[in-house]
Protein backbone atom coordinates (compact mmCIF):
# COMPACT_ATOMS: atom_id res chain seq x y z
CA UNK A 1 0.00 0.00 0.00
CA UNK A 2 1.39 3.51 -0.83
CA UNK A 3 2.01 6.16 1.73
CA UNK A 4 -0.89 8.35 1.00
CA UNK A 5 -3.25 5.76 0.87
CA UNK A 6 -1.95 4.16 4.04
CA UNK A 7 -1.38 7.44 5.92
CA UNK A 8 -5.27 8.37 4.75
CA UNK A 9 -6.77 5.10 5.79
CA UNK A 10 -5.01 5.07 9.43
CA UNK A 11 -6.33 8.39 9.52
CA UNK A 12 -9.60 7.39 9.68
CA UNK A 13 -8.83 4.63 12.00
CA UNK A 14 -6.91 6.93 14.63
CA UNK A 15 -9.89 8.81 15.09
CA UNK A 16 -13.01 6.04 15.71
CA UNK A 17 -10.11 4.25 17.77
CA UNK A 18 -8.82 7.82 19.94
CA UNK A 19 -12.51 9.30 20.85
CA UNK A 20 -13.35 5.18 21.48
CA UNK A 21 -10.24 4.81 24.53
CA UNK A 22 -10.76 8.51 25.79
CA UNK A 23 -14.46 7.76 26.51
CA UNK A 24 -13.44 3.84 28.01
CA UNK A 25 -11.14 5.86 29.96
CA UNK A 26 -12.98 7.48 30.85
CA UNK A 27 -15.57 5.71 31.93
CA UNK A 28 -13.43 2.75 33.59
CA UNK A 29 -11.69 5.59 35.55
CA UNK A 30 -15.25 6.56 36.87
CA UNK A 31 -15.58 2.84 38.13
CA UNK A 32 -12.29 2.64 39.78
CA UNK A 33 -13.50 5.51 41.57
CA UNK A 34 -16.82 4.60 42.21
CA UNK A 35 -15.84 1.30 43.58
CA UNK A 36 -12.72 2.63 45.66
CA UNK A 37 -14.58 5.16 47.55
CA UNK A 38 -18.27 3.45 48.03
CA UNK A 39 -16.11 0.37 49.28
CA UNK A 40 -12.51 0.78 49.92
CA UNK A 41 -11.51 -2.78 49.09
CA UNK A 42 -8.74 -4.10 47.71
CA UNK A 43 -10.20 -7.03 47.73
CA UNK A 44 -13.06 -5.33 45.69
CA UNK A 45 -10.49 -3.78 43.10
CA UNK A 46 -8.91 -7.33 42.71
CA UNK A 47 -12.02 -8.79 41.67
CA UNK A 48 -13.03 -6.42 39.49
CA UNK A 49 -9.52 -6.58 37.58
CA UNK A 50 -9.83 -9.99 37.33
CA UNK A 51 -13.31 -9.71 35.85
CA UNK A 52 -11.99 -7.42 33.21
CA UNK A 53 -9.15 -9.81 32.09
CA UNK A 54 -9.38 -13.56 32.69
CA UNK A 55 -11.94 -13.76 29.65
CA UNK A 56 -9.45 -12.09 27.92
CA UNK A 57 -6.90 -14.49 29.15
CA UNK A 58 -8.38 -17.66 28.99
CA UNK A 59 -10.28 -17.47 25.01
CA UNK A 60 -7.48 -15.24 23.79
CA UNK A 61 -5.49 -18.09 22.16
CA UNK A 62 -8.59 -19.04 20.25
CA UNK A 63 -9.52 -15.66 19.60
CA UNK A 64 -6.56 -15.37 17.53
CA UNK A 65 -6.95 -18.29 15.59
CA UNK A 66 -10.21 -16.89 13.86
CA UNK A 67 -8.89 -12.97 13.81
CA UNK A 68 -6.13 -14.57 11.51
CA UNK A 69 -8.95 -16.51 9.67
CA UNK A 70 -11.93 -13.69 9.50
CA UNK A 71 -11.91 -9.96 8.03
CA UNK A 72 -10.43 -8.11 10.61
CA UNK A 73 -12.16 -4.87 9.91
CA UNK A 74 -15.37 -6.67 11.02
CA UNK A 75 -13.77 -8.23 13.96
CA UNK A 76 -13.38 -4.61 15.21
CA UNK A 77 -17.32 -3.56 14.41
CA UNK A 78 -18.62 -6.59 15.79
CA UNK A 79 -16.34 -6.36 18.97
CA UNK A 80 -17.05 -2.44 19.40
CA UNK A 81 -20.97 -3.40 18.63
CA UNK A 82 -20.63 -5.71 21.79
CA UNK A 83 -18.54 -4.00 24.39
CA UNK A 84 -21.44 -1.22 23.60
CA UNK A 85 -23.97 -3.46 24.15
CA UNK A 86 -22.64 -4.73 27.57
CA UNK A 87 -22.32 -1.05 28.58
CA UNK A 88 -26.16 -0.66 28.01
CA UNK A 89 -26.55 -3.41 30.26
CA UNK A 90 -24.39 -2.12 32.95
CA UNK A 91 -26.46 1.07 32.49
CA UNK A 92 -29.81 -0.51 34.04
CA UNK A 93 -28.11 -2.77 36.32
CA UNK A 94 -26.40 0.03 38.49
CA UNK A 95 -29.63 2.09 38.07
CA UNK A 96 -31.29 -0.27 40.71
CA UNK A 97 -30.77 1.19 44.65
CA UNK A 98 -28.69 -1.99 46.12
CA UNK A 99 -26.01 -2.81 43.60
CA UNK A 100 -24.99 -6.78 43.78
CA UNK A 101 -21.28 -6.99 42.90
CA UNK A 102 -21.48 -10.03 41.29
CA UNK A 103 -23.29 -8.66 38.06
CA UNK A 104 -20.90 -5.88 37.72
CA UNK A 105 -18.28 -8.69 37.50
CA UNK A 106 -20.38 -10.51 35.14
CA UNK A 107 -20.42 -7.46 33.00
CA UNK A 108 -16.76 -6.96 33.23
CA UNK A 109 -16.10 -10.60 32.01
CA UNK A 110 -18.35 -9.96 29.01
CA UNK A 111 -16.59 -6.25 28.21
CA UNK A 112 -12.97 -8.66 28.53
CA UNK A 113 -14.76 -10.93 25.54
CA UNK A 114 -15.16 -8.09 23.43
CA UNK A 115 -11.48 -6.91 24.48
CA UNK A 116 -9.77 -10.43 23.61
CA UNK A 117 -11.02 -10.02 20.02
CA UNK A 118 -10.51 -6.15 19.43
CA UNK A 119 -7.32 -5.36 21.07
CA UNK A 120 -5.32 -8.47 18.79
CA UNK A 121 -7.41 -7.66 15.66
CA UNK A 122 -6.09 -3.96 15.62
CA UNK A 123 -2.82 -4.86 16.24
CA UNK A 124 -2.40 -7.41 13.62
CA UNK A 125 -4.06 -4.59 10.99
CA UNK A 126 -1.02 -2.40 11.12
CA UNK A 127 1.39 -4.97 8.93
CA UNK A 128 -1.78 -4.97 6.23
CA UNK A 129 -1.37 -1.48 5.36
CA UNK A 130 2.04 0.35 6.87
CA UNK A 131 5.50 -0.12 5.21
CA UNK A 132 7.73 -2.12 7.86
CA UNK A 133 9.95 0.96 7.91
CA UNK A 134 7.04 2.64 9.81
CA UNK A 135 6.09 0.44 11.84
CA UNK A 136 7.81 1.76 14.88
CA UNK A 137 6.44 5.60 14.50
CA UNK A 138 3.22 4.38 13.94
CA UNK A 139 3.92 2.30 17.38
CA UNK A 140 4.66 5.80 18.71
CA UNK A 141 2.02 7.25 17.45
CA UNK A 142 -0.41 4.97 18.87
CA UNK A 143 1.18 5.11 22.11
CA UNK A 144 0.30 9.17 21.54
CA UNK A 145 -2.84 9.09 21.44
CA UNK A 146 -3.61 6.51 24.02
CA UNK A 147 -1.90 8.19 26.04
CA UNK A 148 -4.14 11.76 25.50
CA UNK A 149 -6.72 9.71 26.09
CA UNK A 150 -5.13 7.96 29.46
CA UNK A 151 -4.48 11.93 30.59
CA UNK A 152 -8.08 13.36 29.46
CA UNK A 153 -10.17 10.12 30.00
CA UNK A 154 -9.35 10.08 33.79
CA UNK A 155 -10.25 14.12 33.99
CA UNK A 156 -13.86 13.48 32.04
CA UNK A 157 -14.27 10.57 34.00
CA UNK A 158 -13.52 12.26 37.24
CA UNK A 159 -15.67 15.04 36.11
CA UNK A 160 -18.55 13.06 34.90
CA UNK A 161 -18.74 10.78 38.21
CA UNK A 162 -18.75 13.93 40.20
CA UNK A 163 -21.78 15.64 38.38
CA UNK A 164 -23.27 12.33 37.04
CA UNK A 165 -24.80 8.92 38.84
CA UNK A 166 -22.43 6.00 37.85
CA UNK A 167 -24.85 4.79 35.80
CA UNK A 168 -25.21 7.87 33.41
CA UNK A 169 -21.08 8.17 33.21
CA UNK A 170 -21.91 4.61 31.33
CA UNK A 171 -23.82 5.76 27.97
CA UNK A 172 -20.15 7.50 27.24
CA UNK A 173 -18.35 3.93 26.47
CA UNK A 174 -21.34 3.85 24.22
CA UNK A 175 -21.08 7.04 22.06
CA UNK A 176 -17.45 6.09 22.10
CA UNK A 177 -18.33 2.76 20.49
CA UNK A 178 -20.72 4.53 17.90
CA UNK A 179 -17.89 6.63 16.59
CA UNK A 180 -14.90 3.91 15.90
CA UNK A 181 -17.42 1.64 13.97
CA UNK A 182 -18.48 4.47 11.95
CA UNK A 183 -14.68 5.87 11.10
CA UNK A 184 -13.59 2.08 10.56
CA UNK A 185 -16.91 1.70 7.67
CA UNK A 186 -15.07 4.34 5.62
CA UNK A 187 -11.76 2.35 5.39
CA UNK A 188 -10.48 -0.79 3.35
CA UNK A 189 -8.46 -3.13 5.53
CA UNK A 190 -7.08 -5.75 3.63
CA UNK A 191 -8.34 -9.41 4.13
CA UNK A 192 -5.78 -12.72 4.36
CA UNK A 193 -8.20 -15.46 3.53
CA UNK A 194 -7.65 -19.11 4.93
CA UNK A 195 -7.05 -21.60 2.39
CA UNK A 196 -8.78 -24.23 4.84
CA UNK A 197 -12.20 -24.88 6.65
CA UNK A 198 -12.57 -23.76 10.16
CA UNK A 199 -12.73 -27.22 12.48
CA UNK A 200 -12.12 -28.25 15.72
CA UNK A 201 -9.22 -30.16 14.72
CA UNK A 202 -7.75 -27.19 12.03
CA UNK A 203 -8.17 -24.51 14.76
CA UNK A 204 -6.17 -26.60 17.15
CA UNK A 205 -3.29 -27.05 15.01
CA UNK A 206 -3.61 -23.10 13.69
CA UNK A 207 -3.54 -22.33 17.69
CA UNK A 208 -0.25 -24.58 17.71
CA UNK A 209 0.92 -22.87 14.66
CA UNK A 210 1.07 -19.72 16.64
CA UNK A 211 2.48 -21.24 19.63
CA UNK A 212 5.58 -22.66 17.31
CA UNK A 213 5.79 -19.10 16.04
CA UNK A 214 7.09 -17.90 19.59
CA UNK A 215 8.51 -21.11 20.94
CA UNK A 216 10.94 -22.04 18.05
CA UNK A 217 12.23 -18.27 18.09
CA UNK A 218 14.40 -18.41 21.09
CA UNK A 219 14.73 -14.63 21.57
CA UNK A 220 11.10 -14.36 21.15
CA UNK A 221 10.30 -17.11 23.52
CA UNK A 222 12.38 -15.05 26.07
CA UNK A 223 10.69 -12.32 25.34
CA UNK A 224 7.50 -13.11 26.34
CA UNK A 225 8.85 -15.05 29.21
CA UNK A 226 10.43 -11.72 30.71
CA UNK A 227 6.72 -9.61 29.56
CA UNK A 228 4.53 -12.12 31.20
CA UNK A 229 6.60 -11.95 34.36
CA UNK A 230 6.72 -7.96 34.41
CA UNK A 231 3.18 -8.25 34.33
CA UNK A 232 2.57 -10.88 37.16
CA UNK A 233 4.37 -8.62 39.27
CA UNK A 234 3.26 -5.48 38.63
CA UNK A 235 -0.42 -6.06 37.85
CA UNK A 236 -1.03 -6.50 41.78
CA UNK A 237 0.80 -3.17 42.68
CA UNK A 238 -0.91 -1.21 39.41
CA UNK A 239 -4.51 -2.19 41.19
CA UNK A 240 -3.48 -0.74 44.02
CA UNK A 241 -2.51 2.71 42.70
CA UNK A 242 -5.94 4.12 43.99
CA UNK A 243 -5.54 2.61 47.65
CA UNK A 244 -1.78 3.76 47.41
CA UNK A 245 -3.35 7.48 46.92
CA UNK A 246 -5.69 7.77 49.04
CA UNK A 247 -5.04 6.02 51.91
CA UNK A 248 -0.48 6.01 51.90
CA UNK A 249 -0.80 9.74 50.41
CA UNK A 250 -4.04 10.61 51.85
CA UNK A 251 -5.60 12.01 48.97
CA UNK A 252 -8.74 11.74 47.81
CA UNK A 253 -10.33 11.53 44.04
CA UNK A 254 -8.40 14.36 42.23
CA UNK A 255 -5.42 13.19 43.78
CA UNK A 256 -6.53 9.81 42.16
CA UNK A 257 -7.59 11.62 38.63
CA UNK A 258 -4.09 13.42 38.88
CA UNK A 259 -1.92 10.04 39.29
CA UNK A 260 -3.60 8.89 36.17
CA UNK A 261 -3.01 12.27 34.62
CA UNK A 262 0.44 12.43 35.12
CA UNK A 263 0.98 8.34 33.81
CA UNK A 264 -1.15 9.63 31.14
CA UNK A 265 1.48 12.60 30.61
CA UNK A 266 4.69 10.08 30.99
CA UNK A 267 3.17 7.70 28.12
CA UNK A 268 2.45 10.57 25.80
CA UNK A 269 5.99 11.75 25.93
CA UNK A 270 7.31 8.33 25.22
CA UNK A 271 5.08 7.46 22.35
CA UNK A 272 5.78 11.39 20.85
CA UNK A 273 9.72 10.79 20.67
CA UNK A 274 9.15 7.08 19.06
CA UNK A 275 6.51 8.88 16.97
CA UNK A 276 8.39 12.03 15.84
CA UNK A 277 12.21 10.96 15.87
CA UNK A 278 13.16 7.73 14.12
CA UNK A 279 14.74 5.75 17.12
CA UNK A 280 18.07 3.89 15.59
CA UNK A 281 19.10 2.45 18.98
CA UNK A 282 17.94 -1.08 19.63
CA UNK A 283 14.21 -2.18 20.17
CA UNK A 284 15.42 -4.74 22.55
CA UNK A 285 18.09 -2.64 24.63
CA UNK A 286 15.07 0.12 25.05
CA UNK A 287 12.95 -2.57 25.86
CA UNK A 288 15.42 -4.47 29.03
CA UNK A 289 16.14 -0.69 30.03
CA UNK A 290 12.40 0.06 30.15
CA UNK A 291 11.69 -3.24 32.54
CA UNK A 292 14.65 -1.02 34.93
CA UNK A 293 12.81 2.34 34.85
CA UNK A 294 9.33 0.35 35.51
CA UNK A 295 10.50 -0.93 38.26
CA UNK A 296 12.17 1.68 39.86
CA UNK A 297 9.67 4.17 40.07
CA UNK A 298 7.70 1.46 41.58
CA UNK A 299 9.86 1.24 44.06
CA UNK A 300 9.81 5.38 44.71
CA UNK A 301 6.51 5.69 44.52
CA UNK A 302 6.49 2.77 47.79
CA UNK A 303 9.26 4.33 49.48
CA UNK A 304 8.45 8.13 49.14
CA UNK A 305 7.19 9.44 52.91
CA UNK A 306 3.49 9.99 52.77
CA UNK A 307 4.10 13.84 52.41
CA UNK A 308 6.04 13.67 49.72
CA UNK A 309 2.95 12.97 46.94
CA UNK A 310 4.59 15.24 44.60
CA UNK A 311 7.50 12.21 44.49
CA UNK A 312 4.48 10.04 44.46
CA UNK A 313 3.42 12.13 40.96
CA UNK A 314 6.82 12.80 39.10
CA UNK A 315 7.83 8.80 39.71
CA UNK A 316 4.42 7.52 38.39
CA UNK A 317 5.31 10.11 35.05
CA UNK A 318 8.35 8.52 34.38
CA UNK A 319 6.48 4.73 34.48
CA UNK A 320 3.80 5.89 32.47
CA UNK A 321 7.03 6.64 29.86
CA UNK A 322 8.55 3.83 30.20
CA UNK A 323 5.89 1.29 29.66
CA UNK A 324 4.72 3.13 26.72
CA UNK A 325 8.03 2.91 24.93
CA UNK A 326 8.51 -0.59 26.13
CA UNK A 327 5.12 -1.07 24.57
CA UNK A 328 5.42 0.44 21.33
CA UNK A 329 8.94 -1.40 20.80
CA UNK A 330 7.36 -4.83 22.01
CA UNK A 331 4.66 -4.53 19.86
CA UNK A 332 6.84 -3.70 16.82
CA UNK A 333 9.07 -6.48 17.20
CA UNK A 334 6.23 -8.63 17.02
CA UNK A 335 4.80 -6.74 14.02
CA UNK A 336 8.21 -7.53 12.54
CA UNK A 337 9.52 -11.43 13.68
CA UNK A 338 5.85 -12.79 12.89
CA UNK A 339 4.53 -13.79 9.43
CA UNK A 340 1.01 -11.11 9.27
CA UNK A 341 -1.06 -14.31 8.72
CA UNK A 342 -0.26 -15.45 12.13
CA UNK A 343 -0.27 -12.28 13.92
CA UNK A 344 -4.04 -12.35 15.47
CA UNK A 345 -2.88 -15.55 16.92
CA UNK A 346 0.66 -14.40 18.65
CA UNK A 347 -0.70 -11.25 19.82
CA UNK A 348 -3.76 -12.78 21.38
CA UNK A 349 -1.45 -15.56 23.05
CA UNK A 350 0.59 -12.64 24.42
CA UNK A 351 -2.52 -11.33 26.07
CA UNK A 352 -3.17 -14.20 27.43
CA UNK A 353 0.18 -16.03 28.91
CA UNK A 354 0.95 -12.09 30.37
CA UNK A 355 -2.45 -11.58 31.75
CA UNK A 356 -3.35 -15.22 33.58
CA UNK A 357 -0.18 -15.13 36.13
CA UNK A 358 -1.28 -11.36 37.08
CA UNK A 359 -4.89 -12.77 37.23
CA UNK A 360 -3.09 -15.10 40.29
CA UNK A 361 -1.10 -12.24 41.57
CA UNK A 362 -4.50 -9.93 42.04
CA UNK A 363 -6.07 -12.68 44.35
CA UNK A 364 -3.48 -12.12 46.92
CA UNK A 365 -4.48 -8.19 46.46
CA UNK A 366 -6.37 -7.86 48.89
CA UNK A 367 -4.23 -10.21 51.68
CA UNK A 368 -1.01 -8.10 50.70
CA UNK A 369 -2.45 -5.20 51.11
CA UNK A 370 -3.34 -6.36 54.77
CA UNK A 371 -0.57 -7.93 55.61
CA UNK A 372 2.38 -5.94 54.67
CA UNK A 373 0.65 -3.01 53.68
CA UNK A 374 0.13 -1.20 49.75
CA UNK A 375 3.27 1.18 49.34
CA UNK A 376 5.29 -2.34 50.98
CA UNK A 377 4.05 -3.81 47.83
CA UNK A 378 5.13 -1.61 45.86
CA UNK A 379 8.77 -1.78 46.82
CA UNK A 380 8.87 -5.58 46.59
CA UNK A 381 7.02 -5.72 43.15
CA UNK A 382 9.18 -3.03 41.92
CA UNK A 383 12.61 -4.19 43.28
CA UNK A 384 11.59 -7.71 41.52
CA UNK A 385 10.88 -6.23 38.10
CA UNK A 386 14.62 -4.82 37.89
CA UNK A 387 15.77 -8.30 38.44
CA UNK A 388 13.87 -9.37 35.78
CA UNK A 389 15.47 -6.00 33.48
CA UNK A 390 18.93 -7.07 34.84
CA UNK A 391 18.49 -10.71 33.50
CA UNK A 392 16.72 -9.60 30.26
CA UNK A 393 20.11 -7.55 29.67
CA UNK A 394 21.92 -11.34 30.24
CA UNK A 395 20.26 -12.99 27.83
CA UNK A 396 22.23 -13.47 24.42
CA UNK A 397 19.70 -14.71 22.46
CA UNK A 398 17.25 -11.75 23.47
CA UNK A 399 19.36 -9.42 22.61
CA UNK A 400 20.11 -11.07 18.78
CA UNK A 401 16.91 -10.67 18.49
CA UNK A 402 15.95 -8.85 14.81
CA UNK A 403 19.47 -8.72 14.26
CA UNK A 404 19.52 -11.52 11.73
CA UNK A 405 16.71 -9.95 9.38
CA UNK A 406 17.93 -6.34 9.80
CA UNK A 407 21.55 -8.31 8.54
CA UNK A 408 19.73 -9.68 5.60
CA UNK A 409 18.25 -6.80 4.18
CA UNK A 410 21.52 -4.69 4.55
CA UNK A 411 23.54 -7.37 2.06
Amino acid sequence: MDNNKWLKTYLYIWTGQFVSMLTSYAVQFAIIIWLSLKYESAQVLAYAGIAGMLPQALIGPFAGVFIDRWNRKKVMIFSDAFIATCALAMIFILRNETVNLVWIYVMLALRSVGNAFHAPALQAVAPLIVPEDQLLRLSGINQVLQSVSSIGGPAVGTLAITYLSISNVLYLDIIGAVVAISSLLFVSIPHLKATTKSSISVVLQELKDGCNAVLKNRGLSFLFLYAMLITFFIMPAAIMFPLLTIGHYQGGKWEMSLIEIVWGIGMLVGGSVLGIFKVKLSKIVLINSMHLVLGLTFVLCGAFPSEWFIGFVLATTFGGLALSIFSACFTTVLQIEVSPNMLGRVFSLYFSVAVLPSVVGLLFTGLIAEKIGVNNAFLICGGLVIAIGIISFCTPSLKRLGKTKTQIKNN
